[in-house]
């Protein structure tokens, strides 16, 4: 049989052809044409339509026959965020996605969870951007045992997976699949092709084996994972490390995760021995000055399974432009606008003529609406130049005519509260029903009156 030859599909139309072009003939779009390995002449399928009996029957399970999954025993990572993050650990055969920016810890966080897992089981740790001494060194560095850590350096798939199919990892790493290249294609590592074809052949290996699989990947400048978005729907977990330039805090979010809570966040303190969890990490949100000042107010937030207290910052000064700035850092800048017309509204409060500033300390971003009474509580505080009184936390969704609405998990985001020494709480009525904080809760129906109440 003749070696088959490589094709290229358009991912618009569907079309194939020979070469590639930089436009697809049939669709006329751009760029569309991804390399895929060519069917043999010999395995061309059955033609005409309805016939199907040189195809072989599958077997057909009940789920009452399946076992449950939680049962599985899963792996510890060793650090206890990371854990939480991946929803208990690593589940055996999963594979999971690690992105973030150059230099930001991913290699590092990785070879410090190899070290804890070779403890209880066989490792690898696959590096096609590093030598072997490189690694030693950072594993010596870390204050790691390099003589229980097993290090591969190399790019071609075929060989990691025969060497892996030998040694039979119960963990592997792969450091990164940018890096990975197959001889079923032609193009360059990197390629749109490659990834895909690597990551495939990757994840079915790990589901095979049961060898719990972390692909590293690269990030564009925009911040998403480079490469094909297939990429994110074949892994069960996608991670996503954050964090802010300067800074030694590291976050860890779960933008998708088969076996646990999506968005769920971990945090960790980048220190000369590695990576460490940090157990509480709402007392690194929160400011540590004596006594408050004018437009801070604190907020508790959600991330995942997890309540967060963080700092909501506004500043609001006269401006000298004719069109007032508008700055959101750490929040939507729409939420923002829409928060400014309401309380111009409906509470009274013209803003229209002053540069807004907000700012979320620590360098998380809040996603969620429960963000709103804390952010209108914070702007009238720097308007009036007077602190909100200590021990006050707020949280609760604005509507567009100026109601309060209120937020899920109510009564665990108080009990947070209550945990770090805080007192009072402004809240939604509607979350005042069974609460029983040991602080003072009050609550109100709209904006216009907490406002006036504090």
């Amino acid at each position: 049989m003749a070696k088959a030859k490589a094709t290229y599909t358009c991912r618009e139309c569907g079309a194939s052809f020979p070469k590639w072009t930089g436009q697809c003939p049939e669709c006329n779009a751009w760029n569309s044409l991804e390399e895929a390995p060519a069917t043999g002449a010999g395995s061309k399928g059955p033609k005409g339509r309805g016939n199907w009996t040189g195809t072989a029957s599958a077997r057909v399970v009940s789920l009452a026959e399946v076992g449950a999954e939680d049962s599985v025993r899963r792996l510890s990572s060793g650090l206890s965020e990371l854990d939480r993050v991946l929803g208990g650990g690593m589940v055996p055969g999963s594979v999971v996605l690690l992105g973030g920016d150059p230099g930001i810890g991913k290699s590092t966080l990785l070879l410090q969870v190899q070290d804890a897992m070779a403890q209880a089981c066989t490792s690898l740790y696959v590096t096609g951007e590093e030598s072997a001494a490189q690694v030693a060194m950072r594993a010596r560095r870390l204050g790691l045992q390099p003589e229980r850590l097993d290090c591969l350096t190399e790019t071609s798939l075929e060989v990691i997976l025969a060497t892996a199919a030998e040694r039979r990892p119960a963990f592997m790493v792969l450091d990164s699949i940018q890096t990975l290249w197959t001889e079923a294609l032609q193009s360059a590592p990197g390629a749109v092709a490659q990834v895909r074809e690597c990551a495939a052949r990757l994840v079915q290996f790990a589901k095979q084996t049961g060898c719990a699989v972390v692909l590293v990947g690269h990030v564009t400048k925009e911040g998403a994972l480079a490469g094909p978005r297939v990429l994110e729907h074949m892994v069960d977990a996608v991670l996503y490390f954050e964090s802010d330039s300067g800074s030694r805090y590291r976050l860890i979010r779960a933008v998708k995760n088969r076996f646990g809570a999506a968005n769920e966040l971990g945090v960790f303190a980048m220190t000369d021995r590695g990576l460490k969890a940090v157990g509480n990490p709402s007392a690194i949100f929160l400011s540590g000055a004596s006594e408050p000042a004018p437009g801070s107010c604190v907020l508790v937030t959600r991330e995942g399974t997890r309540p967060l207290m963080v700092e909501v910052q506004a500043l609001v000064a006269p401006s000298s432009l004719s069109n007032p700035r508008r700055v959101a850092v750490g929040i939507d800048p729409n939420r923002l606008a829409l928060l400014l017309a309401v309380m111009n509204r409906h509470a009274g409060i013209q803003i229209g003529d002053q540069d807004v500033f907000i700012n979320v300390a620590g360098g998380i971003r809040i996603t969620e609406t429960a963000s709103d009474l804390a952010i209108a509580l914070a702007l009238k505080s720097s308007l009036r130049e007077k602190p909100l009184p200590s021990g006050l936390v707020a949280f609760g969704e604005i509507g567009l005519a100026g109601e309060l609405r209120p937020v899920y998990n109510g009564e665990e985001r108080l009990r947070e509260a209550a945990g770090q020494g805080f007192d009072q709480a402004l809240v939604p009525e509607g979350n005042l029903k069974g609460v029983k904080a040991r602080m003072t809760v009050r609550g109100f129906r709209t904006l216009a009156e907490a406002l006036a109440a504090i």
